[in-house]
């Protein structure tokens, strides 16, 4: 048996991977805890998980402040507000609580989301074995080939964090704290990232790593007319405030198919101006059970609903906002699964050619069904722990 700490940043498309796979490894007889903030990542977790706060009092307030100023910010602007404004301060301000929890739990692996750099170095600094969550497969490509200089920028900023906590210099030199020199999991296949990605040779593809999770939201089953096809859209957790014009695009490309639609749509209270009888707009939807019901999905690009819509063998329409998501609609373009569409200006008529195109083109479905394949073969939740095993 083995004390394994989960390092988690407060988003939850990061966070539910890990709840799968720390079920997983307790049921294999390990100890596993979380150490993240305690406002996102308690809601994430079913009650019986350990979760150690990793956040400074006042730690909401500075979450909530630094989404607000993000608002709106789109390519490169983005990508530099997520690692200048979000990604380094909350590597310093995790870190006093992840080596507290380190010591409280006496953790003996560490497995490390990408964007909680705190985690990789407390790692690095004990000299600690640890594990890389690789959340988003954008990060498996290169984000900053239309912005190299900044790409350089990025990995100077990783090389202060390790210098600034008194790392050794042969320990930093292992690399950067985005890429474990122990072990990367990769929550996809090489199948939909394509077999041009630029990996390091520890990393290993295992698929969607799916499991229980906390219920959210109620849902009138009864409601689903198995004479339509269903239809889910999600777009995510960070902009749902800004998502108003967008969902209201969504209620009108599909007015006029309530003879062969029902559509369900996650929405933040009062952003959807009206929703026909066809249309089912609640704040929280059981996502993962509302796929198995589902015959496409639409979607802000975000990677976690994008992996777990191609483990259902579902097509896809992304509208990607920032971010990685544009790398993932990218790859939901160029592996075949589905349309992309502009979030900020698409019209109604063009966003329901769209959705009506994945889902009576059956090579769209076809091609979705091929990553399904493939995220069945690379053994997902099981694969990774596993490997965890293994690396112990």
């Amino acid at each position: 048996m083995s004390r394994i700490l989960f390092v988690v940043p407060p988003l939850a498309g990061h966070v539910l991977p890990t709840v799968a796979l720390g079920q997983e490894l307790s049921q294999r007889g390990h100890e596993v805890a979380w150490v993240g903030h305690s406002e996102v990542v308690c809601r994430l977790l079913p009650p019986e998980l350990t979760l150690f706060p990793a956040e400074r009092p006042g730690s909401e307030t500075w979450l909530t402040e630094t989404y607000d100023r993000s608002r709106g910010l789109r390519g490169p602007a983005a990508f530099q507000f997520l690692w200048k404004d979000f990604l380094v301060p909350l590597a310093g301000r995790m870190i006093a609580g992840v080596e507290a929890a380190v010591r409280e739990f006496g953790a003996d692996l560490l497995v490390v989301d990408q964007q909680a750099l705190a985690g990789a170095l407390i790692a690095r600094k004990h000299r600690l074995p640890w594990i890389t969550s690789a959340t988003t497969s954008a990060e498996l490509t290169n984000p900053f080939t239309m912005v190299p200089k900044f790409g350089a920028w990025v990995r100077a900023q990783l090389d202060e964090l390790q210098r600034a906590q008194g790392i050794r210099p042969d320990d930093a030199a292992l690399g950067d704290l985005r890429f474990s020199e122990h072990l990367v999991l990769a929550y996809t296949t090489e199948s939909f990232v394509g077999v041009n990605a630029t990996v390091p040779s520890q990393c290993v593809f295992v698929g969607p790593s799916l499991g229980k999770r906390v219920e959210v939201g109620d849902y009138d089953w009864d409601w689903l007319d198995p004479r339509r096809q269903h239809v889910l859209v999600s777009m995510g957790t960070i902009d749902r405030e800004n998502n108003g014009r967008f969902l209201n695009t969504v209620v009108d490309a599909v007015a006029p198919l309530a003879h062969r639609l029902q559509v369900s749509i996650a929405a933040a209270p009062g952003l959807i101006d009206h929703s026909p009888d066809h249309v089912r707009v609640r704040e929280f939807l059981p996502q993962l059970d509302l796929l198995k019901h589902s015959a496409a999905v639409v979607c802000h690009g975000g990677h976690n609903t994008v992996c777990e819509s191609l483990a259902n063998g579902l097509p896809l329409v992304v509208a990607p906002i920032r971010d990685d998501q544009p790398i993932i609609a990218e790859q939901v373009v160029a592996s075949g699964v589905g349309r992309r569409v502009h979030f900020g200006r698409v019209r109604p008529a063009e966003l329901r050619e769209a959705i009506l195109s994945v889902l009576d083109q059956p090579g769209y479905r076809a091609a979705a069904e091929q990553i399904q394949s493939s995220f069945a073969d690379a053994g997902g939740t099981v694969t990774a722990a596993d490997h965890v095993e293994k690396l112990l």
